[in-house]
């Protein structure tokens, strides 16, 4: 197969896919809504592979990014273009997300409504935040030595993190025997 590095994208709100990106054909979609049906709750970052390829997710307060690579990319580049997406999707819609903005003819009533959220339709972001995904690969993909940086760079912090959790855990779980044995 050969190298097509980041192929499919998409942002959802939990289970609903609010916009997307692909220049390829195939069935990227249908098997990342599958994937996306299964995510495990208990995690921020998710991989699935399949056929050559891997399906990233990262999941930031209810909201869902996601990118399809060819296995040969591997993961740092797709967590590193999902980040640059998350922060673009917060920029853009975070006043929505903090005011759960509705629909300006949406009444008070609790009855089922065909004004919900922007964050509850399918595809209703698909014309506004598409080309964004677009712009987003094509980044990642004309600056491939930024983006292996970048991805070098967050698996450092990452890995400083667990250490400073492990010594300030190691200092804490000290200061409480010596409490304890006062």
């Amino acid at each position: 197969m050969s190298q097509k590095g980041l192929i499919y994208s998409f942002v959802a709100k939990g289970n609903v896919v609010l916009a997307e990106h692909t220049s390829y054909s195939g069935n990227f979609s249908t098997i990342a809504v599958q994937c996306l049906q299964k995510l495990p709750s208990n995690s921020s970052k998710y991989t699935y592979s399949c056929d050559g390829h891997t399906f990233n997710f990262l999941i930031d307060n209810g909201f869902v990014y996601l990118v399809v690579a060819d296995e040969s990319v591997g993961r740092g580049v797709p967590f590193v273009f999902l980040e640059r997406v998350k922060d673009d999707f917060k920029q853009q819609y975070g006043a929505s997300i903090k005011n759960a903005e509705t629909h300006p003819l949406d009444d008070d009533d609790d009855d089922d409504d065909l004004f919900e959220d922007r964050f509850s339709i399918a595809y209703n972001l698909d014309r506004e935040f598409g080309p964004r995904l677009k712009e987003h690969m094509q980044y990642c993909l004309n600056h491939p030595e930024e983006i292996s940086k970048l991805s070098k760079l967050k698996a450092q912090i990452t890995e400083v993190k667990g250490i400073m959790m492990d010594n300030i855990e190691k200092v804490c779980l000290s200061f409480l025997g010596e409490w304890c044995s006062l």
